[in-house]
């Protein structure tokens, strides 16, 4: 069990969070969620020790061992996979190098022997002889195959380095576990391993993630950090989602009759205080009009925006033919023969283990590269857009983001571009900030600005929740659900595509699914 006892955290003047009194209790799995900037990541690095809070304390059962997943990718550039993930147990790799540099002395005597003795005890308690086969297990299951695990760190891809410290953060039952976006950059296998990992798991696990699917999948509690406390609900994602909302409708809905009631009141007070047969009638009202009491509905961190993507003109029946799409890149075919056609309302979602393959497919079809063969027909009603996963070409200017957005819309009145703006969270001020100095979540936000100024009524998304809260992932999905044109996309996000995608396309080089199926059917049939 982990403590936070009175824990605050000010940066000057700025408090993220204070007097926080949670308890995280074995057995139990807790997401902890809240806005960009709230303090999660903050959290969890008071909670490992990293940062020493500004007034409390953190308290840990004795003799517990904390693990943290690593951010940090190059910091163990010179070691070896299989040690790396060993040194998610500290003192058991500490006794492996002590036992080793003991062995290797040329001087061995009676007195490193006592000393070796006592290390072997240690470490066979410690299981230390099962320790690189269980830290080849956590590898294999990450899709680490055994012919990486003793090379050097700094010789494998990143998106491998962040599976090794996965299994790092895993290895050896750690009493509590700190994650933060683990799935990150992680496949759909891995994924899906980690999440029966984690339900498994027998202690305590406080995770990070803005990933629904995966919270729901985990999470036997949330820890919400918001008004500058950080409060524990039972429930996974959904649960709180759907408790928080109904919860200030009905204190909305509640002020909202106090407030009639006020004003009654008041207009009776007003009209029969000066009346003599109606003063003790006024006189009862006033003191019930003092007994009435709003309830505080505290500012929240949390900003939703509005997206609702809205087509200029009904597509007709013909909408997109992709006949025998090739590309090769530096003498790899990475589209070989892709043939589909688009049906009217389709909302597709391309799956591939290959992300380079489903951009540069979306690339060709949005126009934007040439493919080497094959044709893309564009039916006579149908106009697209298109969300690049590297949107970066698209900022290549200093100019004010009123005026960057401006360009893209048919009515170039300031008041007309600036409500597309303020749905996406730019008001006032913000709306005149420098493109070049925008966040990558700002940035998404832009171009998702741009798409619904453009009236198309077929969309292309790659990746659109890359760098995005989980706020405007919600207010996205939804906005994608009600598109009433027709969509091909592709994401990480789990519940995106089991929510929006009504066909399924897999790629290799070559195409070897297309079926009309929700994304967990196509996952079952799959396995």
């Amino acid at each position: 069990m982990i403590n936070s006892i009175g824990v605050t955290v000010r940066f000057g003047k700025r408090v993220l969070f204070e007097d926080v009194n949670i308890k995280f209790t074995k057995g139990n799995c807790y997401g902890l969620i809240g806005a960009n900037g709230a303090g999660k990541s903050t959290f969890l690095k008071v909670l490992s020790g990293e940062l020493e809070p500004s007034k409390g304390e953190i308290a840990i059962d004795k003799g517990a061992r904390l693990s943290v997943l690593k951010q940090n990718h190059f910091e163990y550039e010179e070691f070896s996979v299989i040690d790396t993930v060993i040194m998610g147990n500290k003192r058991l790799y500490d006794i492996m190098k002590e036992k080793e540099a003991l062995y290797m002395k040329p001087d061995f005597n009676e007195e490193d022997g006592l000393k070796a003795a006592k290390l072997e005890e240690e470490f066979g308690n410690m299981d230390g002889w099962n320790a690189e086969a269980d830290a080849a297990i956590l590898l294999n299951n990450l899709g680490i195959p055994a012919i990486n695990h003793y090379k050097l760190m700094k010789e494998l891809e990143a998106k491998d380095k962040v599976k090794v410290l996965l299994a790092q953060s895993l290895f050896g039952n750690p009493d509590v576990l700190l994650l933060d976006e683990p799935t990150n950059d992680l496949d759909i296998k891995s994924i899906e391993w980690l999440q029966e990992f984690l339900i498994e798991f027998e202690n305590t696990v406080i995770v990070v993630s803005h990933d629904r699917y995966f919270l729901n999948k985990v999470c036997t509690h949330i820890a919400d950090v918001d008004f500058g406390k950080i409060k524990i609900y039972p429930g996974n994602y959904d649960f709180w989602y759907e408790s928080s909302q109904l919860a200030l409708k009905q204190a909305k809905e509640q002020n909202k009759k106090k407030e009639e009631k006020i004003k009654e009141l008041q207009e009776f007070i007003a009209r029969f205080s000066a009346n003599a047969s109606k003063s003790k009638q006024a006189t009862s009202r006033k003191k019930s009009l003092e007994r009435i009491e709003l309830e505080e509905i505290k500012a929240s961190n949390r900003k939703y925006p509005y997206i609702d993507f809205k087509p200029d003109r009904e597509p007709g029946k013909e909408i997109l033919r992709i006949k025998n799409i090739s590309k090769t890149i530096n003498g790899e075919k990475i589209l070989d023969n892709i043939s589909f056609d688009v049906k009217a309302g389709n909302k597709i979602a391309i799956v591939s283990d290959n992300e380079l393959r489903t951009t540069l497919l979306f690339q060709i079809i949005a126009g934007e590269v040439d493919a080497d063969e094959g044709e893309i027909e564009w039916g006579q009603t149908i106009t697209h857009d298109y969300f690049p996963k590297d949107n970066g070409y698209l900022f290549k200017t200093s100019e004010p983001l009123v005026d960057w957005l401006r360009q893209y819309s048919k009515d170039p009145d300031e008041t007309y571009v600036r409500g597309f703006l303020g749905r996406m969270l730019f008001s006032g001020d913000e709306a005149l900030k420098k493109v070049d100095v925008l966040s990558g979540g700002e940035k998404v936000r832009c171009v998702l600005s741009k798409l619904m100024l453009s009236g198309a009524n077929f969309l292309i998304f790659d990746e659109p929740t890359n760098h995005l809260d989980m706020e405007s992932i919600t207010a996205l999905n939804e906005g994608l659900k009600k598109f009433k044109g027709n969509l091909i996309f592709t994401s990480h996000d789990h519940q995106l595509m089991q929510t929006v995608a009504d066909r399924i396309i897999e790629l290799g080089s070559e195409k070897k699914y297309d079926r009309e199926t929700t994304y967990d059917e196509y996952l079952e049939n799959k396995v």
